[in-house]
């Protein structure tokens, strides 16, 4: 028999976020059972800090400068390129998915005849939520929908798109809920002011929720006799929606929780360290299906890391993940974005931005703000717009002057390459390029990089990187001056043919 599979993806929840990993905020019993029953990565990395890219890159298996319009936020999916979806459906599998697919973004105009991830079971509705801004989508009922009309013997791959953590958050509600939360956890970044703490503990309301959805899915599988036969994986699209985190680069928005159990993986508890990027579960849900790799890949399948039964550092060759980001919002003007590469091995982060001019998060807000250019457009409100708004964005810039250092590495300009010690500062709130007291490290994790990249054909090393920017946006524009068409390619920045 083929192995089922439950893929489960919260949307924005960074590392170490849940219970197995020895919170005591972030409560996760259903998350830390898969882990309990299987292996739990401590290095696991999405491709983007974004969730439509980092969605794409998982379902093809492909680097975000590999997917053209696709690795950018909101705009097309093109066809040509296979997710592993459609390739588990035509092998026989029966798909489908609840909540949140690939997104946002615009699939239908690319060719689609529906979401990349696969057919929709959205139809029932929780009667009541711990907080608004909690989705109504009754997660766990839809699976159960979807398990009756699996036909008899069909094996199947469900996508749990839970959209939580998303904000926004019931200000309050987690701290009402009683949780609590310890200095401890507080990540660096943060000030631990009772604004930003009630805000966490909004954040991990939400993260129980989508684990309550989790365990009632698990629970429906062993009801079933179908637990012992399907591959269950847990983890997030991307970091948390605070400050320095999600839409960032650094640790919080790009480490995120991953555990996997099921037929075929090895051992019960297991801890791997091994460094894996998200794009490696397309070769592995493949790989279990016993379907080929998708030619043209870079990723490459967690089997071997799944199948042996140690702990530990397993495969030498997993020493490392690249990731990167493009355009996150209409944050700029002309709708540019912020492009940025990084490589992340066991000890450091560094990272390359090829636009240290620009305004990492967004520019600041402009004077007159509050007049729309177009229908469909928002006024800039508070400025840096790349940051999810949220009590803690407004706290940290209305007390600029009492938390200056975490104000600076939050919101304002970054030079060309940032290097962090994860060992020593895992809340990357030291840049080591700035102390010159690594310099033989940056310039050999520099050269490793973009001999990576090159390699890879990504354009902002090869030439043509400016195409990023052309890519049409189908999220809501904003007033910035210059280029601001809603679902329009950018004219100035597609590159010309010679």
């Amino acid at each position: 028999m083929r192995p089922n599979i439950l893929f489960a993806i919260a949307d924005d929840q960074s590392f170490p976020h849940a219970s197995a990993y020895g919170s005591k905020t972030f409560l996760t019993p259903a998350f830390d059972n898969v882990a309990a029953r299987g292996v739990l990565f401590n290095n696991a990395f999405v491709a983007a800090p974004q969730c439509s890219p980092s969605r794409a890159a998982l379902l093809t298996g492909r680097n975000i400068w590999h997917l053209e319009e696709a690795g950018t936020h909101s705009s097309y999916f093109p066809k040509k390129f296979p997710v592993f979806t459609d390739a588990l459906e035509k092998s026989g599998y029966f798909i489908g998915y609840t909540g949140k697919p690939w997104g946002p973004g615009n699939f239908e105009e690319a060719g689609w005849h529906r979401n990349p991830v696969g057919p929709a079971y959205n139809t029932h509705q929780v009667k009541a939520r711990p907080a608004e801004g909690i989705s109504r989508n009754d997660y766990a009922s839809n699976f159960s929908e979807f398990l009756s009309k699996r036909p008899a013997g069909q094996p199947f791959f469900f996508w749990y798109g839970g959209q939580e953590p998303h904000r926004g958050y019931e200000a309050g509600s987690g701290a009402k809920s009683g949780l609590t939360i310890a200095r401890s956890e507080i990540p660096g970044f943060l000030p631990p002011a009772d604004t930003i703490t009630s805000d966490l503990l909004d954040y991990a309301l939400e993260i129980g929720w989508f684990d309550s959805h989790l365990g009632k899915m698990l629970a429906m599988l062993k009801e079933r006799g179908e637990l012992d036969n399907t591959i269950v994986v847990v983890t997030a699209d991307n970091g948390m929606a605070f400050p320095y985190a999600k839409a960032n680069l650094q640790e919080s928005g790009i480490h995120v929780p991953l555990a996997v159990c099921g037929p075929g993986v090895s051992g019960k508890a297991r801890r791997v360290d091994d460094l894996v990027s998200l794009p490696d579960l397309c070769p592995t849900f493949l790989e279990a299906a016993g379907l080929p790799a998708f030619v043209g890949t870079t990723a490459h399948s967690l089997w071997p890391v799944l199948k042996n039964r140690k702990s530990g550092h397993i495969d030498p060759e997993r020493n490392y993940i690249l990731a990167g980001r493009e355009r996150h919002t209409h944050a700029r003007p002309d709708n540019l974005g912020y492009p940025a590469r990084a490589i992340r091995t066991a000890d450091y982060l560094y990272i390359v931005n090829f636009f240290p001019e620009r305004w990492p998060l967004g520019d600041p807000p402009p004077r007159n703000n509050s007049t729309a250019a177009a229908s469909d457009s928002k006024p800039i409100a508070g400025g840096y717009e790349d940051i999810d708004s949220s009590p803690s964005k407004t706290f940290l810039i209305t007390h600029r002057a009492t938390y200056p250092d975490l104000f600076r590495i939050a919101f304002e300009k970054r030079g060309s390459e940032e290097l962090y010690d994860i060992r020593t500062d895992p809340y990357c709130l030291q840049n080591l390029v700035l102390t010159g007291s690594t310099e033989k490290i940056r310039r050999e994790l520099k050269k490793e990089l973009l001999e990576k990249l090159a390699r890879q054909g990504d354009p902002r090393v090869t030439g043509g990187g400016e195409v990023f920017d052309s890519y049409p946006r189908f999220g809501p524009m904003r007033p910035f001056d210059g280029f601001k068409e809603r679902g329009a390619y950018n004219p100035a920045f597609i590159p010309k043919k010679h």
